[in-house]
Parts: C-alpha cells; structure tokens; sequence
C-alpha cells in the first residue's frame, strides 16, 4: 500500500435553487461540458442506474487532461461519490464526493476532494491544489447561477448533410482543420495544436452572418475509428456562456451522413448589448441557429467538395 501523503480539499456554495435541480444536474455528468467551464467532453461507458464509468476530458491549467472515474448515485441522500479509476500525471489516486443540502429556498453545494501525486512532489500538490480549488470554484459558482429561464437559455440542435463519398475523406477533412483557411470562406485564420494525438487546441479567426469578426478558442477530441470530432469552445462568442458540439460521420449502404450538432447556453445579460435594444431571449435564440446552423452547414459542403474532389485525384 502507498505512503503517500492524502491532500484533502473542501468548497461550497450557497445556490438559490431546489436541491433536485442542483443534484441532477451533478447526476448527469453527460451535460457538464455545457454548464461548467473546465469540463470538455464526458463520456458515459457503463451505467446500472447507481453505478457508473465515465471518461473525461478537462482543462486543468492550461493543459487538457483526461482520466476515467467510478462515481455511486444516492438520490435518496443527494450524494455523488467519485474515485478516478485512471489517473492523469502527477496524480496517483483521486476521489470525492459531492453533497447537495436542501435549505429552504436554497441549497448547499459541497465539493470534496481526495487526493495523492507522485511522490508526494512539493511542486506537484501545490499545482494540484491550485487546480482542485480553480475548477472546484467554477463548477460551484456556475452551480450557484440563477436558473429561472434555464429551459430558454440553453439550445441545442443539428443539421445533416448526405454525401456520395468515402467517409473516410470527409472526417479527414473534418479532423484537418489546419486546412479551413484554404477552404471555408467564412475562416479567416486557425492555429493548431496537437501535442497529444486525437486532441486538438484550436484558435480561430471567423466572419459571422452579420459580418462581424469573432474570435473563439476550442478544444476538439477526435474519435477516428466511431467517425466523431467532439469539441467545447473555452472562448465563445459574446452571446454564449458555452458551446458544446459534434462533427459526426454516419457512412450507411447508399452514402454518407454527416452531422453538425450544437448545444448552447445563452448568456441573457448579453442579449441586447450584442443583438439592440428591445431584443430578448427569443430573438437570441433564431440568432445563435442561423449563425451556428449557416456556419456548421458551410463546413459539411466543402467537406463534400472536398471528398468528391479527392475522389476525382485518386
């Protein structure tokens, strides 16, 4: 058995909303990525209705992470309890748990946190600790957000394509966005990074529909073999608090579809700054499709020029 030191840590927050909401909302780990900043992309890989695994990818610094974890639901006593089951160095163990305190009108959030590094490093626990407290401290304050128009501000939807061509060719032109300044008129530029195969850090300049500039930040988790891109922007555009997506390739017997999904959260004290006085949440929303739905459609029909181009080279 290991030696090494545990490092506890403990945040709260007092949030004005039911202790159901908030409970469910830790439950279904799936929907992180939209409401807490850190978390890029979830995946839920086995599940029993008590017990689960999931794989996660998050931002910690300024270093993508990911790590597998075990967590129990107890509905009864508004529980979550989580161990890492693979870490990510410079952690050797990692557990917690998470407790929802009803308080009247309000509710207590409590954030545990278990932890050990590799060689109980000086460097390494502060690191952590620095981490554990900033990601712990987004997740509780974006927990403590007011909700009351939570069902208007968050969107999702998507748009599919169908394409006479190999998929193989349309996910690599998915997966080289490096290229899209060469192909998509609405990319000005987009810078790269790959340091970890399958996980991309992208920086991109775009014209919107109103032909405005903007600037985002993504991170995009690539799954070759299943035909997935998933990303999460960590720079949005002013009107969104987060965007999550999916670039999706469905090769069947007669062709190919391809997906362009979104999930929004609708920032609503930006809505008139941004869209003009006298604009609202519904005005937000057909914005945010047209320009996200134009957009995502852009990219899958160079991407089937772009198939069907390869195609005539070959």
């Amino acid at each position: 058995m290991s030696d090494a030191q545990v490092h506890r840590t403990v945040h709260d927050v007092i949030a004005a909303a039911p202790a159901g909401v908030l409970y469910g909302m830790i439950a279904d780990a799936t929907q992180w990525p939209l409401f807490f900043p850190p978390v890029v992309h979830v995946e839920q890989l086995d599940f029993d209705g008590t017990r689960e695994r999931l794989r996660m990818w998050a931002t910690t610094g300024d270093q993508v992470k990911s790590w597998v974890s075990r967590r129990r639901l107890d509905v009864e006593r508004l529980r979550v309890e989580f161990t890492q089951e693979l870490t990510a160095a410079p952690v050797t163990s990692m557990s917690g748990v998470w407790t929802v305190e009803p308080m009247g009108n309000r509710s207590r959030v409590t954030l545990e946190h278990a932890f050990t590094v590799d060689g109980d490093d000086p460097g390494a626990v502060r690191w952590m600790e620095e981490v554990t407290r900033a990601n712990s401290r987004a997740q509780l304050d974006r927990l403590a957000a007011p909700w009351a128009n939570l069902d208007e501000t968050v969107m999702s939807f998507e748009d599919s394509v169908r394409i006479k061509g190999p998929a193989e060719l349309i996910f690599d032109f998915l997966y080289r966005a490096a290229d899209w300044p060469g192909h998509l008129p609405h990319v000005k530029e987009l810078a790269l990074a790959e340091e970890e195969p399958g996980v991309q850090v992208l920086s991109m300049g775009s014209i919107s529909i109103d032909g405005s500039s903007q600037n985002t930040e993504s991170v995009r988790i690539c799954f070759p073999a299943a035909g997935r891109i998933v990303y999460k922007q960590t720079l949005t555009s002013p009107l969104l608090a987060a965007h999550t997506g999916e670039w999706a390739v469905d090769p069947d017997e007669s062709g190919v579809t391809v997906t362009a999904r979104h999930m929004v959260l609708l920032r609503e004290d930006a809505v008139e700054e941004v869209l003009g006085e006298g604009a609202d949440l519904a005005t937000a929303r057909r914005h945010i499709r047209d320009a996200l739905g134009q957009a995502g459609l852009s990219v899958l029909r160079h991407a089937t020029q772009y198939a069907a181009g390869a195609v005539r080279v070959l």
